[in-house]
Formats: structure tokens, C-alpha cells, sequence
């Protein structure tokens, strides 16, 4: 048996036997194969065996939902070689060489995960996918035009040419011929071979190990920057002939919405996608308003599409936390967790200040107003992270030995980055987090259309939130949590209904389990996160349910973790100031005691000490500067439950 599958499972088996322990998972597999009615509970789209392990409450799969490879412009720029095959083996287990390379192509750096991943989708940048090609391709019709020249010399120029064609003019280079049909052309080939690496990775056996999906990204830039990008994740095999880009849409994200409808949903037969907005903390503003125009309203039509498609927001990677922000009229310690100092500070276009429109929490309580206009709550996202690794690594979110997200954080040279190997404000990035019965490409999309689906920062907590009207406080100590909390509400991404008497309350059952990994934090505290409309005004307050302040700390000189925490937090918590007439949502966030950031475990092993100036080496300079986080407190953010007056 290879090694990745021990690995597996090793792993499926802890986790199992814990969420069982813990009352989190009661339907551990039992040997009974329930018939094909009751073992999927969804439309079936695809002809696979039926998986051997199967839940029918449900467990949580762990993976990544952003992930690019060489075949992406920005990715190929900083000498990223991994292909869509790589990526796919490295998230089952496999080691990956990533550069810098020698001269003869042979790689200094070696990165694996210490636990294989459940699935994964690679997301290669739709915009200049036929462009990358032909520049690589000797041969290709335009291998040889200037830009082409000017990609395979001097990557690091071409990477901002390149974009600014795109992203300013919105124009294809003339070397794509009439139409753009060259490099069209060549964005086929690159996504047939994207299709056939992710059938190859997809498990199809009753064993189910990893589910792969085919999916791109969409990156529009509009307003001098702006990210505006979307993850389009399809459901199975049945995709658009070509994957739809900014060059067909123009910036407007209901233009990408229009075209899936007319080129899978109304024009493929079994072809169903959901597109997942990413970076809002970098959005400009423009993210969760119109998207028509910039600075507009959502109206009702695109409201529809927005449910339709816009069913999940990635609330963390790499470049940073989109959750909330720190706002005086509304306090909130943790919303400073890895923020970025101003949304344009990748984007070379000058500084801004933040903007609280720019976060998931204000998004979500925009949605309630909203849909007490439209009839449709346009922004009622469920909760993911993922890493957006430009090095072709899913799932590389530990932060000992964080190699940066693409290229070493600099273009790659003769050897090993020297320093600090990414952006000091950047990091590893998250993971996505879906409760499935089965690890199938039909029962993962159920999850993430359904919005029960959490985020983490990057560590592997399991999160179970259900929300009802009389959860008991036994319930945290039942061996059948999970079960007790299905039939007696609904679960994170659920609606709850109308209460059953006036008096009623809703009664919310938060459980999490620590990271099963030896190094795996303990927690420190639950919290539950209400936000609400009352008259014209938009409200939010945190709770703490359960843990609390615990003195735990970090030796910032060896990165050793002192003082104590839980291995189990749940608490069953009831909204005294509900009122059924104010349309609310909650969702519950889960932290770790605080460990050592990526950056100064990098510090750390470099042996600088800040109080010893020849201690600090070429390229550590920043690890005494005012602006180094040196912990960091990992955390999991679960999808909300909502509540609309009927």
C-alpha cells in the first residue's frame, strides 16, 4: 500500500472514530449498504460505483477550492511548472518539487502535505490561458511575436504587459488572429488537458479516496484594480466547451451568470456550476454591490442570478481575512485576524483605505435588507477558505515551513530565496470544509449548493452548528449530537422556519473538536456571531458560548506553545432578544490558542533576535518590524443559519 493511502487512512479512521466519540458523527459505516434511494438523496448526474463509506449524517471532507498551476499566466510568470496532474497528486499526498530550478531543470525545494486531502478543484485563470500556451509552445501560431519573446526572457515584465493588456484595454494581442481564434484555439487544448487531469485524479471506486472538480477562475480588475474574481466549480464531467473569461463578459459579473446559464445550465444537458467570490477584503468596495456596475444596486433580476450562482464566499487565503473588520461602533477584537493595510496593496494602483463593505459579515447583513425589498436575499453566502497556491500545492497551509504562495514570494533565481519567502502580510491561506455523506462529486456539490459547507484558517477543527427551537443542554453530551440536531433544526446553511409559538426562541447547538494532527492547537473559545435588521438600521453582536480568555501563550524565541485549552468545545445557546418580526442570521467562530505565524517560525529557525542586530540576515529585516504579526490564533468560521419573518 502506497504511502499517501496509508496516510488517508490513518487519517479517515482518527477523524471517524473521534466525531463518533464525540457525538459529532453517529452513523459510523456499519458494513450495511443502504439501497440506492436512501444512499442518495440527490439528483445523480454522474455513473460512478457508490461509495463503500457512506454517513447519512453526514461528515466533514477537507480540501481546497482555488489552486493554480502552470497553466496560469501569473503562476507560469514566478516559474511555476506543476501541471493540473501535479497539483491533483500532490493534494492525495504525493512530494512536489517547486522551484527555483537548476539549470537543467531539476528543483531545489521539495513541499508535501502531512495529511492528503478529500478533493480538491484546480482554478487556472480562464484570461490568457491560450495567450500562456502559445508563448510556451514552440511552433504555435504567435510563439514568436514580441510579447512571446518577452514572456520567456524576462517573465517577471511580461506578467504586468500581459495584464495590463488585458485588464485596461480588455483587448486580446494580435498574435490571437482574427476573433482571437489562435489563442482560443490553444485555451482549448489547455482545457481539455485541465478536464482529463481531473477525471484521471477523480475516484470513480466504492473506495472514494479524492474527489477532483474541473473548475477555472474568472479575474476581472475593473476600477483600477479591483478583485472581482470568481471561482466556477462544475458539478461533474459536463462542462462549456471553453471556460467563459473576462474577454467574452467584460468586468460585469452578471455577464459571467448569463453565460453559464446559456452555455451549461440551458445549453448542456446535466451541466450545473456555482461561482465562489474571492478577496472582497481587496474588492474595492464593489464585491457585494451591483454587479452591472460599479457603485450601483443590486436589483431583482441579477438578485436571482446572484442566489443562483453566488451560493458560497471564500472568507480566507493567502492574501488574507475577508470576514470582518475592526469597526468602533461595533467591536470586535478577532476581526483583526491577518488583514491586509489597504485593498490595493497588491494591485500597484496607489493606497485606499478599507472598507467594511468589503467583508462577508457586512455582506451578509446588506442581504437581510435587501431581501425585505427584493423578495430574494442576494448575499446569503455560505463560508469556505482555501489558499489561491499559485505553486501548484492544495492544501500547503501549515505554517512551519510556509515556502510563500508562488515563486518563493519573489521571482525565482540561481538558488533558495534568501529571507523570508512570501509578502509579510501574505500567508498559507485555508481550507473548505464540506459535510457530505459520501466523498462523491454529486454529494460534495449537494453540500456546497445547500451552504453546509466551513471554513478554516488552515488547521483541521471539525465544526457542527445546527440551529432550532428547543435544543436542550444535554444534547453536548449525547453520543448522537448530529442526529438529535437534524431532527430537531436545521444545520449551518439552513433556514429556520417560523417559530412554533410567539414566545419562542431560536436555540443554537455549537460543537468543535481540535485539530487531530500531534501538533493540532488546542481551543480556546466558541462564538456565535448575530447580525440583524431592526427598523432601517443594520446591527451585529458577538457572544461567547463556550471557553473563553485562557492565558495561553507562545515562547516567541523557540516558538513553544505554553498553557492549556480544550480538546471539545459545545455549548447549546438561545437568542433572548429575538424578535420574530427582524429578519437575522448567525454563524458560529471557533479559535485556537494562539501558535507561532509562518513568519516567525521562518524568523526563528533563521536565528534572529531582534535585540541583536547582527543576528538579522539579508532578507529578515521584516521580522522585527512594527508591522510583524508574530502569532497567529488559527480559527474555522461556519456558514450561518438564517431567519426571515414569514
Amino acid at each position: 500500500m502506497s504511502p499517501s493511502r496509508i496516510a488517508r487512512r490513518t487519517t479517515k479512521l482518527t477523524t471517524l472514530v473521534g466525531l463518533a466519540g464525540l457525538g459529532l458523527f453517529s452513523a459510523l459505516a456499519s458494513g450495511e449498504v443502504p439501497d440506492e434511494g436512501s444512499r442518495r438523496p440527490w439528483p445523480v448526474s454522474e455513473a460512478r460505483a457508490p461509495c463503500a463509506d457512506y454517513a447519512p449524517e453526514r461528515r466533514p471532507f477537507f480540501g481546497d477550492t482555488h489552486v493554480h498551476t502552470t497553466f496560469s499566466q501569473d503562476a507560469s510568470t514566478q516559474d511555476t511548472r506543476a501541471t493540473p496532474r501535479d497539483a491533483y497528486r500532490f493534494a492525495r499526498g504525493a512530494p512536489l518539487g517547486i522551484q527555483p530550478y537548476t539549470k537543467l531543470g531539476r528543483s531545489q525545494r521539495t513541499v508535501q502535505l502531512d495529511r492528503p486531502l478529500d478533493f480538491t478543484v484546480v482554478t487556472d485563470h480562464a484570461e490568457q490561458l491560450g495567450e500562456t500556451h502559445i508563448c510556451k509552445t514552440p511552433g504555435a501560431t504567435g510563439h514568436d511575436s514580441l510579447v512571446c519573446r518577452i514572456y520567456r526572457r524576462f517573465p517577471r515584465v511580461a506578467f504586468y504587459l500581459m495584464n495590463a493588456r488585458y485588464a485596461v484595454l480588455g483587448t486580446r494581442w494580435g498574435f490571437c488572429g482574427e476573433g482571437g481564434e489562435h489563442c482560443k484555439a490553444a485555451a482549448g487544448t489547455i482545457w481539455d488537458e485541465t478536464q482529463s487531469a481531473a477525471e484521471e485524479a477523480y475516484d470513480r471506486t466504492a473506495a472514494c479516496e479524492f474527489t477532483s472538480f474541473v473548475g477555472y477562475e474568472w479575474t476581472a480588475g475593473p476600477g483600477g484594480g479591483a478583485h472581482l474574481h470568481r471561482n466556477v466549480i462544475f458539478r461533474n464531467e459536463k462542462v462549456p466547451t471553453l471556460p467563459i473569461s473576462v474577454m467574452e463578459t467584460g468586468f460585469p459579473a452578471v455577464n459571467l451568470w448569463k453565460a453559464l446559464d446559456v452555455e451549461c445550465r440551458n445549453g448542456r444537458p446535466g451541466c450545473q456550476a456555482i461561482t465562489i467570490p474571492h478577496n472582497s477584503n481587496i474588492g474595492g468596495g464593489y464585491t457585494f454591490t451591483s454587479a452591472r456596475m460599479l457603485d450601483g444596486e443590486i436589483d431583482a433580476e441579477e438578485a436571482v442570478l446572484r442566489e443562483r450562482y453566488d451560493r458560497l464566499a471564500e472568507v480566507m487565503q493567502h492574501k488574507g481575512d475577508s470576514e470582518c473588520m475592526l469597526d468602533p461602533s461595533a467591536p470586535d477584537e478577532a476581526c483583526g485576524f491577518e488583514k491586509l493595510t489597504s485593498p490595493r496593496m497588491i494591485s500597484y494602483f496607489g493606497d485606499e483605505p478599507l472598507r467594511p463593505t468589503d467583508y462577508v459579515r457586512n455582506a451578509l447583513k446588506r442581504g437581510l435588507a435587501l431581501e425585505g425589498r427584493l423578495g430574494t436575499n442576494p448575499l446569503k453566502y455560505g463560508m469556505i477558505a482555501s489558499t489561491d497556491t499559485h505553486l501548484g500545492t492544495p492544501g500547503l497551509t501549515r505554517e512551519r515551513g510556509h515556502p510563500g504562495h508562488g515563486g518563493g514570494g519573489k521571482p525565482a533565481g540561481d538558488g533558495v530565496p534568501e529571507g523570508l519567502p512570501d509578502n509579510l502580510l501574505f500567508g498559507p491561506g485555508g481550507l473548505a470544509v464540506l459535510w457530505a455523506e459520501e466523498n462523491s462529486r454529486d454529494a460534495l456539490f449537494e453540500s456546497m449548493l445547500r451552504r453546509e459547507v466551513y471554513g478554516t484558517s488552515g488547521t483541521r477543527p471539525v465544526l457542527r452548528f445546527f440551529g432550532g427551537w428547543k435544543y436542550e443542554p444535554e444534547i453536548c453530551d449525547a453520543t448522537d449530537l448530529s442526529s438529535r440536531g437534524y431532527a430537531g433544526g436545521v444545520p449551518m446553511g439552513g433556514d429556520l422556519t417560523v417559530p412554533p409559538a410567539a414566545e419562542a426562541a431560536p436555540t443554537f447547538v455549537v460543537a468543535a473538536l481540535r485539530d487531530s494532527a500531534p501538533d493540532g492547537a488546542p481551543l480556546q473559545r466558541v462564538e456565535i456571531i448575530k447580525g440583524w435588521v431592526e427598523g432601517d438600521s443594520l446591527h451585529e453582536e458577538v457572544f461567547l458560548v463556550a471557553g473563553g480568555e485562557n492565558g495561553a501563550d507562545v515562547d516567541l524565541s523557540t516558538c513553544e506553545r505554553q498553557g492549556t485549552g480544550a480538546d471539545r468545545l459545545c455549548s447549546v445557546w438561545r437568542d433572548a432578544d429575538f424578535d420574530p418580526q427582524e429578519p437575522a442570521f448567525y454563524y458560529a467562530r471557533v479559535l485556537e490558542n494562539p501558535v507561532c505565524r509562518w513568519s516567525q517560525w521562518a524568523c526563528v529557525e533563521a536565528g534572529v533576535d531582534c535585540g541583536d542586530p547582527g543576528s538579522i540576515r539579508d532578507g529578515f529585516e521584516p521580522c522585527c518590524s512594527e508591522d510583524h504579526r508574530p502569532t497567529v490564533r488559527e480559527r474555522a468560521w461556519s456558514s450561518p443559519i438564517w431567519f426571515a419573518p414569514r
